[in-house]
């Protein structure tokens, strides 16, 4: 159960970056707020490659310390994400407005919730030394 929500999650947060796309997240963004659109996009684009590089390296890690840690900050990342959005959802520029959207953003974070109730109830179960 918590491996199936945390890569559920995973995968909708991926999803949810190919949304990001044709809702032009970049212009919400600090940073790249100012950036013209077709430099905004690019930047964008490039800065993902080496954030899933790590995420997916880290979370697939063969230290299973190494991994537990890093789906712990990744599930503690999607719920902040979605906080990150509601926070977002007045800016002029925002455009996650479809039912499309709001699935992905706030699945993900429901899953990152699940992850640690799944994570906390396995813990509970299992008798510490």
């Amino acid at each position: 159960m918590k491996s199936f929500v945390f890569y559920l999650g995973l995968a909708l947060f991926f999803t949810h970056e190919l949304d990001a796309m044709t809702n032009h997240e970049w212009r919400v963004l600090p940073l790249l707020d100012g950036l013209k659109d077709s430099v905004g996009r690019i930047t964008f684009v490039i800065a993902h490659v080496p954030i899933f590089a790590i995420v997916i390296a880290s979370i697939a890690s063969l230290n299973l310390r190494t991994r537990s840690m890093a789906r712990d900050i990744a599930s503690g990342f999607l719920v902040a994400h979605a906080l990150l959005h509601f926070a977002f959802s007045g800016h002029s520029e925002y455009e996650f407005g479809s039912s499309l959207s709001s699935i992905l953003i706030y699945g993900a974070a429901l899953c990152g919730l699940l992850y640690f109730l799944a994570r906390w109830m396995e813990e509970k179960a299992t008798p510490s030394d």
